[in-house]
């Protein structure tokens, strides 16, 4: 039996839709935001997919620490929206739907919403691992968007 459940996030910063979405529909990029990725390699699309990638993350249980490799794939990567859904046997799936919207004064807005599925003995670890990630990428992420946006100086 799986479970599922809904986490989201809004990030504003200073940049364009395209900085936006030149990082977020990147998923090698990925590790200079997310904690737990260890290694992002590019694969052939999947079918229905504009990318796709192995991703290697380092996952804890207590003192112990072991990675785990998992296939995802970007499936909607435009001016306003990105769809990424990341697929880890036993079928635990994470859908990342990311809304784009430029606001007043510069600023863009981020609203990420970020739905995980997984079989009811995992759902609880899997969960917290993946609420915990995300929100500290949210926190890297304004940053990481405005320096990509900033003008080169020398």
């Amino acid at each position: 039996m799986l479970t599922r459940d809904t986490f989201g996030y809004t990030v504003q910063a200073r940049c364009t839709v395209a900085d936006a979405l030149a990082l977020l529909s990147d998923l090698t990029r990925q590790g200079e935001l997310h904690p737990l990725i260890v290694r992002v390699r590019r694969l052939p699309p999947r079918p229905g997919a504009r990318a796709s990638y192995a991703i290697t993350d380092r996952l804890a249980v207590g003192p112990l620490h072991f990675p785990v490799t998992y296939q995802a794939d970007v499936l909607v990567a435009t001016e306003d929206e990105i769809v990424t859904v990341a697929r880890q046997q036993p079928a635990t799936t994470v859908r990342n739907h990311t809304r784009l919207r430029p606001e007043p004064d510069g600023l863009l807005r981020i609203d990420v919403e970020i739905t995980l599925s997984a079989p009811a003995p995992l759902f609880a670890y899997a969960f917290r691992q993946a609420r915990s990630a995300h929100l500290a990428l949210a926190t890297r992420l304004g940053a990481a968007l405005e320096e990509d946006a900033a003008p080169a100086t020398g």
